[in-house]
């Protein structure tokens, strides 16, 4: 077997996983520093405009809230409403915001950490299995 037919592919496959798991650890680190160092407020989950009431709780809702500097912000909710967890239009949940940027908020209690975790442990697998047929081919090659 060819060990450019390989390596080449191999090498690609392990960027691919490199960035899977930097864009997972990115995603955790930014939610964990908005939860621990951001401002916790109170915001109102609103409907959007032109949503069927029964619509909204599958689609993802406004979250209304006030900052430090008496800013208004409306933005949309990170987290889709579940079936277990709704969100209803008028509710009020605790989100914490980053006073540099209002509009990256994490809404407490809801944090979903697992698509971020699906990353890393899928990227660090394909590097794993990547480097594993590398050494594979160039020991037998």
């Amino acid at each position: 077997m060819d060990v450019g037919a390989v390596a080449v592919p191999a090498g690609i496959a392990v960027f691919g996983g490199l960035f899977a798991v930097l864009v997972g650890a990115y995603g955790l680190r930014k939610s964990r520093r908005v939860s621990e160092t951001g401002v916790r407020v109170q915001a109102l989950v609103k409907r959007r405009r032109g949503e069927v009431r029964e619509e909204s709780a599958l689609l993802r809702p406004l979250l209304q809230f006030v900052t430090e500097d008496d800013r208004v912000m409306e933005v949309v909710c990170p987290v889709p409403s579940t079936r277990r967890q709704p969100f209803w239009d008028g509710d009020g949940v605790q989100v914490s915001y980053d006073p540099a940027d209002p509009r990256n908020v994490v809404v407490h209690g809801r944090e979903r950490l697992g698509p971020e975790r699906v990353f890393i442990a899928g990227g660090a697998l394909v590097v794993l299995l990547s480097v594993t047929l590398l050494v594979v081919v160039l020991a037998g090659g």
